[in-house]
Formats: C-alpha cells, sequence, structure tokens
C-alpha cells in the first residue's frame, strides 16, 4: 500500500494543482462582477455608497487594482487557510459555512443510495450473470439498457407527482420536518427517513442498472476462466463455485468502481436534490447558478475536484489490496 500511495501521490498532488488553478481561472472568464451584482441588489433595498464598491471587491477576490498573477497567489492563500470567499446568494454567510451545512445532508442522502443501488446491483448481476443466456437474462440485459437510459430528473419528477401530490404519502420538499430538532432523537431520524425515501429511490432506480449490467458482464468473462472450469471439474458445489470462484474475483473491478463513485457523493445529484428541494450541495449549486453567486460556485467545484481526487487515489489503494497481481504490477 506504501508503495502506491508514493507512486500516485506526486501525480494526485499536481492533478489537484492544476485543479485549484482551473478553479481560479474559470470564473475569471465569466461576464460579470459580483461584487457590482451584490451593489446592485443592495441598492434595491437602500442607498449604498460607490466608496464600498473597493472593499467588497477585494472581499470577493476580484479586486482589479492588482494584477491577475497576485489575486491568483492571493487565492492559493486563502484556499490553504479554508478561506474560500464570501457567498452573495447567502450574504454574509463565508462560502466555507454554506459547503459546511449542505454537504452532510449530500453525505447522508447520496452515500445511502450509492450503497444501495451498487449492492441491489451487484446482487443482481451475478445471479445475471450465472444464468447467462437464459430467459431472464436475455430480456433484462436490453431492458436495464432502457431504464440506466431514463434521466435522473424524470424519475423524480414521476415519484413527486405520484407519491407526493397525488396520494401525499411523503413529503416533497426539505431534509426533515419543521417540527422537529435535528439530531440523535427517534422523531429527527424517524423525519429525515420520510424525507429522504424518494431521493433515495430515484437515485437507486436510476443507478443500479450499471452497477448490474457491468457485474453480470464481468461475470460472465470471469466464468470462461480456467480456474471456474476446474472447480467445476471438480464436482465443488454450484453455490461454492458461483461465489467462491467466479464472484469472488469479478467483484473486483466493480469494487473499484464503486470506490471512484464515492467522489462524486460530494457533488451529489444535483437535479435529484433540485427537484425535490433538498437542502444539500447540489442544491446549493443550484441556487449559486441561478444568482450568479460565483465564490460559492468556485467553491462548490473545488470540493468536488478534490474529491474525487482522493476517491480515486482510494480506488488506486483498495483495487491493490484485493488484486495482489497489480501489486506485483507497481513492484516491478
Amino acid at each position: 500500500m506504501w508503495l502506491i500511495l508514493r507512486k500516485r501521490i506526486p501525480l494526485y498532488i499536481v492533478t489537484g494543482w492544476v485543479a485549484i488553478t482551473l478553479n481560479f481561472v474559470l470564473p475569471r472568464l465569466m461576464p460579470g462582477n459580483p461584487a457590482e451584482l451584490l451593489m446592485s441588489r443592495l441598492n434595491r433595498a437602500g442607498t449604498v455608497p460607490m466608496t464600498s464598491l473597493p472593499a467588497l471587491e477585494s472581499e470577493f477576490g476580484v479586486d482589479n487594482h492588482h494584477s491577475l498573477l497576485h489575486q491568483y497567489f492571493s487565492y492559493l492563500g486563502q484556499v490553504a487557510h479554508l478561506n474560500l470567499g464570501t457567498s452573495l446568494t447567502y450574504f454574509p454567510q463565508p462560502v466555507s459555512s454554506v459547503i459546511a451545512e449542505s454537504l452532510p445532508w449530500t453525505l447522508l442522502l447520496v452515500f445511502t443510495g450509492l450503497v444501495l443501488s451498487w449492492a441491489i446491483g451487484l446482487l443482481l448481476g451475478i445471479g445475471m450473470g450465472w444464468r447467462r443466456g437464459s430467459r431472464t437474462d436475455q430480456l433484462a440485459v436490453p431492458l436495464g439498457a432502457f431504464l440506466s437510459a431514463v434521466p435522473f430528473f424524470l424519475v423524480g419528477l414521476v415519484f413527486v407527482w405520484v407519491f407526493g401530490v397525488v396520494l401525499g404519502w411523503f413529503p416533497i420538499n426539505g431534509a426533515y420536518g419543521a417540527d422537529v430538532t435535528p439530531g440523535l432523537s427517534p422523531a429527527f431520524i424517524g423525519s429525515w427517513l420520510g424525507h429522504a425515501f424518494l431521493p433515495v429511490l430515484t437515485i437507486v432506480l436510476s443507478s443500479f442498472v450499471a452497477h448490474m449490467l457491468y457485474m453480470r458482464n464481468t461475470m460472465v468473462t470471469v466464468l470462461g476462466d480456467d480456474y471456474v472450469l476446474m472447480a467445476e471439474a471438480k464436482g465443488l458445489s454450484r453455490r461454492r463455485v458461483k461465489y467462491h470462484y467466479a464472484a469472488r474475483n469479478a467483484i473486483l473491478p466493480s469494487v473499484a468502481s464503486f470506490t471512484t463513485a464515492l467522489g462524486f457523493v460530494v457533488g451529489g445529484s444535483v437535479l435529484v436534490e433540485t427537484v425535490f428541494s433538498y437542502p444539500g450541495i447540489g442544491y446549493a449549486l443550484f441556487q449559486a447558478v441561478n444568482g450568479e453567486d460565483y465564490p460559492l460556485m468556485q467553491g462548490i467545484f473545488l470540493v468536488i475536484a478534490l474529491a474525487v481526487l482522493v476517491s480515486n487515489l482510494l480506488a488506486d489503494v483498495v483495487y491493490a489490496v484485493l488484486d495482489p497481481r497489480s501489486r506485483a504490477q507497481l513492484s516491478a
């Protein structure tokens, strides 16, 4: 494992620096000035002197009185101190505070949906691969390909209309009820489960098919290997051959893909959170885009990029731990 970290970490450090640099450059290529935009909003509520504009420009890191290189190094210093600026949408709340409040909800929602969809897809894929060529397999493959093409937001809208509006079984906005206080109390947990049920179900139904088909195809490939044929020739039970020989080796790529997908948990399912007005990172990003909140967009993109890098590094480590062949290749 240490050999992997020693070889991979320098690459990820460079990639992280590139992501931070792009995160600095791209918002400055966009039209508009966040300080001027905030000034116009404040002037709607009352008179704000124009002398406040330089202070706001300095606060939002768009001080035109300094060179772009000076702004860049200033931005690096702010990132090093976890200072991501001030949000326009939630002014005067800092971006780091907005992300800290939104991130736990996304982690709870998307991580739960991701684990469930991966586990369900894994079990179904093992069964389909083992019964390859059967009628069930022949029907499930094209049906799964069709279902995987259905977008998240369409499934979410159907659930909102049927189970939220028509039947009224589940709430369709927020993360918990207004009558409960966040904590570990049974009332709060029950309220969160009720609000998260439809979004989690949307994520599971929209994503488990991809895991199922991937596991099914890997299982079919593994079943043709010599060690599986040898296990069958020895007269071992079908259950032992299925799980201890075939599925155990076929699961390696799926574990790596699951670890990589953890990075996208931070990004959340933007469309799902928007459809259900769920207060996670995805919904905060949607609000930032609508409000032209460049600092908040910049902060969220940076967190997503770093989370993807960490998850890819974790995927390399997990795959090397599970597969001795990859360790041998790295040590060669």
